[in-house]
């Protein structure tokens, strides 16, 4: 197939892009700078503009790209270019897909289980509201975007993804060298759960997606069983052979990351239930094994 992914450097992206190409799929990857390679498409998303001459001909597309939740404090204007780089991206995709000829099948857009916001020790599934705070909201109307390619029949699912267990990226790419050095253990009570799953999980989730026609709206992108933030830092440390006795103050996270310090200690008890009934088989359902295979 020829499919379209936007975001194609980030963590998950660029993985993709490599699972895709492995299996001979021609992908059209959507960059904000000038075109360098035969591959590439330029888009703008804050201006609303997506080459359509890079979607012509494709069976689905992927999308991905937004701002980095944890790259940066949360100011004011940090947070609306989290905001915006989702909303107004995903708005000028689907206006662009919406206006093709002959559409994808299918958009596979990106979302977060942040989606739900601090749900406790509650069980959550994709038929769970909305919570309160900012990443609920900008999870909302992240969503609503796509309403264009919806409304146009394309088959669109949102892909909730958790905390993706990687080497090299994303919240485990910084835990990692932590735990390392032996001065990893939990953040605040440690009671609060983390819904994660495993980057050959979350690749392959993705390509589920893809492939099963009848697999649309929110799609929880989490292993089967999530684990509180005190049973992953301790898995932590009996992978990596070293103490995790060291907790990190709830007071100190505030400190140190202000307001996005809420979402690091909130809870989000998110299960893949749209996942597990259409079929999908998890590689890697164990925290342990996640973080062994991403070493």
């Amino acid at each position: 197939m020829r499919i379209a992914v936007t975001g194609s450097t980030g963590l998950i992206g660029s993985a993709l892009v490599r699972s895709l190409r492995a299996d001979a799929h021609e992908v059209v990857r959507f960059v904000r700078r000038p075109p360098a390679a035969g591959d590439e498409v330029r888009w703008d998303p804050a201006r609303g503009y997506v080459d359509p001459a890079g979607l012509a001909g494709c069976a689905a597309v992927v999308h991905l790209a937004g701002a980095g939740v944890g790259d940066h404090r949360w100011t004011a204007a940090y947070k609306k270019e989290i905001r915006d780089s989702r909303v107004l991206g995903t708005a000028a995709l689907a206006r662009a897909l919406a206006a093709l000829d002959e559409p994808p099948a299918v958009l596979v857009s990106g979302s977060a289980v942040g989606y739900y916001g601090d749900t406790g020790d509650r069980v959550v599934d994709e038929d769970a509201p909305a919570g309160r705070g900012f990443l609920p909201s900008v999870c909302v109307e992240w969503e609503a975007a796509a309403r264009p390619a919806r409304e146009a029949g394309i088959r669109t699912a949102f892909a909730r993804t958790g905390l993706v267990v990687a080497r090299d990226g994303g919240a485990w790419g910084r835990l990692f060298p932590v735990f390392r050095a032996g001065i990893g253990g939990r953040l605040g009570d440690g009671r609060q759960y983390w819904p994660f799953i495993s980057l050959h999980d979350e690749i392959a989730a993705l390509r589920h997606i893809i492939d099963t026609p009848g697999l649309e709206g929110p799609v929880n992108l989490t292993a089967p069983e999530p684990l509180t933030n005190r049973q992953i830092t301790a898995a932590m440390g009996r992978v990596l052979h070293r103490p995790a006795l060291l907790p990190v103050p709830a007071a100190a996270l505030r400190i140190v990351l202000g307001e996005l310090s809420e979402d690091v200690l909130g809870s989000q008890r998110a299960r893949p239930a749209r996942l597990l009934e259409s079929g999908f088989v998890f590689r890697h359902p164990g925290i342990e094994d996640a973080i062994r295979a991403a070493l």
